[in-house]
């Protein structure tokens, strides 16, 4: 299993942005330049800058070689660093469902395969549940990219059944708000990561 530490306050920052989110997953195994960065995004080049340099300072994004573009200009490919999947990250599971509901909103539906299901576990079975969709996600994470093959995005929320509340369970304390702490991935400590 990956070993995540916690993030510090200026990488937690760096990603609390749903643009970052998408920069990162842009230049994840295939390093793009600002300019191909915003193009991607439909956004104008110098907005994405500084959200690009923000992902540099913190390490999540690493410039590359140098190289010309049209005309001799001079241009900066970035590669994302994984950095994020080594992460324990607060209050990043709202960005993160706001970057896939931003991203899912471009995909054609005939292309998404989506599946919505409900348990009843015991504490033990849920463990046991959360350990084995963690190490399939680690498994597959670990895998070499190639990048003449497809790129997939997957995103997967396990939350307690509102709709069957539980005795042993207590209440959030307004509605809408998470028992646990947002970006808390609770006793398993499991990926959730921006990769």
């Amino acid at each position: 299993m990956t070993q995540r530490r916690p993030a510090t306050d200026d990488e937690a920052k760096a990603l609390a942005s749903s643009l970052r989110l998408r920069i990162l997953r842009i230049c994840l195994g295939e390093p793009h330049t600002n300019k191909e960065i915003a193009e991607i995004l439909g956004r104008d080049p110098a907005s994405v800058l500084h959200h690009t340099r923000t992902l540099v300072r913190t390490g999540f994004l690493e410039a590359q070689e140098e190289r010309r573009g049209a005309r001799g200009a001079r241009e900066i490919p970035y590669l994302a660093t994984r950095k994020s999947w080594r992460l324990e990250v607060p209050a990043l599971d709202r960005t993160m469902l706001e970057t896939f509901l931003e991203e899912l909103a471009l995909v054609p539906a005939a292309d998404v395969d989506s599946t919505r299901m409900g348990l009843r576990l015991s504490p033990g079975d849920m463990d046991e549940f959360r350990s084995r969709l963690s190490g399939l996600l680690e498994e597959f994470a670990e895998r070499p990219s190639d990048l003449a093959e497809p790129a997939w995005s997957f995103f997967m929320v396990l939350h307690p059944d509102p709709n069957h509340p539980h005795p042993n369970r207590p209440e959030p304390e307004e509605p809408g708000e998470p028992d646990v702490p947002t970006g808390s991935r609770g006793p398993s400590n499991g990926p959730a990561s921006t990769r």
